[in-house]
């Protein structure tokens, strides 16, 4: 009979690898997820950003796209080869499993063809009958009936066993082809997004050239940009501040510092409501890309510049119309000099800033729904680009969108 110690380590054995393959399985699965997420950017990038040759784009904005289609390029490059690195593994373990099921296959098959020659041997030289009536006494008898059966069974496990290691075999013969033909297919696709990765890079290089030849002016045209944001920045932060402070007056909560809401039931829900939707907000328009994230960061043309983002910048199509990312209340429209309008939007305790809008369709005070349209983005007619500015707040602080939006 079969050792039990040993039966149950083979058993952890195939649980193991069970789980070692799902989780490979599972981590393939959120690779690929990845790599088409980098794809489809792409697309939406060369359509958003690239589609129009005729367009005369000032030097700084097509530097400006091409960094950012060639750090999503290099992603995708990345995260194929990290898909072709697991399948690679994949492989190697697939390999090594065919090649010891079929050492244990063969070993079962030599095993189970002795025990066959061995059964027939003891049929001729002895019947059953004569071998249980050779028995001493009664009990004697039974234990050589039940030796009987188990060698039966041992010997119907055994064919069960091979059936089955041999279905396997087969199997994993069929998932080493598909696993090969995978990863030639990623290999191959790597290939081409390289080369189309070094046009776009020689590219880059020729019109940071002409750039340098004269950086001292676009130098001084990158850090007036930033401070026309600063201080369109610093107005959003002075409005905020006032409506807490307006805010809290009029629920009759007098605080200082003015930096927090102090919300009625009514606003907690709200809040509650924007908190418990966190990732799952849907984008202030229908189709974009992400042109500048949050945060600080060198400028692309500068890199002495340092840009210091409170939000994003979504590049989209022009006419694009602007939606309410929850249910708030219209808390401000600004507009001042050198800035197209911006709607500022308030729910509970957050807010939410839409900048560069081109029309207008809500005013102050509006109640406004998910979805919404509050508006349309500004589009630049010098250079054709569209694209909305999109922030999120805190009471006073500023947040990371790409906390809040979907698959941002």
């Amino acid at each position: 009979m079969r050792n039990k110690p040993t039966y149950i380590i083979v058993l952890l054995c195939f649980f193991l690898s069970i789980t070692l393959a799902n989780s490979q399985s599972n981590k393939q699965k959120e690779l690929e997820a990845k790599r088409l997420k980098f794809k489809n950017e792409l697309k939406q990038i060369n359509a958003l950003l690239f589609s129009d040759t005729k367009k005369e784009k000032s030097l700084v904005s097509l530097v400006e796209d091409l960094n950012y289609k060639v750090s999503v390029r290099r992603n995708l490059i990345k995260i194929t080869n990290d898909q072709a690195n697991l399948l690679t593994r994949e492989i190697n373990a697939n390999q090594n499993e065919i090649t010891s099921l079929r050492d244990q296959l063969k070993e079962l098959k030599e095993s189970y063809a002795a025990m066959v020659v061995k059964s027939y041997k003891s049929k001729s030289e002895q019947s059953r009958v004569m071998f249980l009536l050779s028995s001493d006494n009664f009990k004697q008898a039974y234990k050589r009936l039940q030796y009987i059966k188990q060698y039966a069974n041992y010997q119907q496990e055994q064919g069960e066993l091979i059936k089955g290691k041999t279905i396997k075999l087969q199997e994993l013969n069929t998932n080493l082809l598909r696993q090969k033909k995978d990863k030639d297919k990623l290999v191959l696709e790597n290939r081409e997004v390289k080369k189309q990765l070094e046009i776009e890079l020689k590219e880059q290089e020729e019109l940071m050239v002409t750039i340098r030849k004269n950086m001292t002016t676009y130098a001084s045209q990158a850090k007036k940009k930033q401070q026309e944001i600063n201080k369109l920045d610093r107005e959003i932060d002075r409005l905020i501040r006032e409506a807490i402070a307006a805010s809290n007056k009029k629920a009759g909560k007098n605080t200082s510092p003015t930096n927090k809401f102090i919300l009625t039931p009514e606003d907690k829900v709200l809040a509650k409501g924007f908190e418990n939707n966190k990732g799952k907000l849907p984008w202030p328009v229908e189709k974009g890309v992400v042109k500048l994230r949050y945060g600080k960061q060198p400028s692309p043309i500068d890199r002495t510049v340092t840009i210091n983002s409170q939000g994003v910048k979504i590049a989209t199509q022009k006419g694009t119309k602007v939606r309410a990312v929850f249910d708030g209340e219209v808390s401000q429209i600004l507009v001042i000099p050198n800035a197209n309008p911006v709607v500022m939007i308030r729910h509970g305790n957050y807010i939410t800033v839409y900048k560069n809008m081109s029309k207008i369709y809500v005013k102050k005070g509006d109640k406004v729904t998910t979805k919404q349209e509050i508006g349309e983005v500004f589009t630049n007619k010098s250079n054709g680009e569209t694209m909305l500015g999109f922030g999120v707040y805190k009471d006073s602080k500023t947040q990371n969108p790409a906390g809040w939006l979907f698959k941002m």
